[in-house]
């Protein structure tokens, strides 16, 4: 379980960098000073626009977010449920959760057509894998 709980952590800090490219276009596209007040002025009606790149990380970020707490739940309970002999299928399932949604990211940023939603099932396969081993 020590590699489940290895791949559980990078994607938790994953999860949070996720946020850091978007968050740095915004400061390049509002001005630090802008960005540092918190809101242009007129905000949300006369945002300004940010990249396309900038807006598919924020949403890859935003996916994330969603799909962490399945992940944390099923590692968790497989930690509690599964046996000793379990430990290494399901984090090698982690690991493969984690390659995914790095690969997701990166996909999804670069707006590299028809990968985005394989790599995305392909973590979403490796949570509902860990889910199995846990509980059959």
């Amino acid at each position: 379980m020590e590699q489940a709980y290895f791949y559980l952590a990078l994607s938790g800090v994953l999860t949070v960098l996720l946020w850091t490219p978007y968050i740095l276009a915004r400061v390049f596209v509002w001005g630090l000073p802008t960005f540092l007040n918190n809101y242009p002025e007129g905000y949300p009606a006369t945002e300004p626009t940010p990249p396309l790149w900038a807006e598919r990380a924020k949403r890859a970020h935003l996916n994330m977010v969603e799909t962490m707490p399945a992940f944390v739940a099923v590692v968790l309970g497989a930690g509690l449920l599964a046996g000793d002999t379990a430990g290494a299928e399901i984090g090698f399932w982690a690991q493969i959760f984690f390659l995914a949604r790095v690969g997701h990211a990166l996909v999804y940023t670069l707006g590299v057509p028809f990968l985005r939603t394989p790599v995305y099932l392909v973590s979403w396969a490796a949570v509902l894998m860990i889910g199995a081993v846990a509980v059959l």
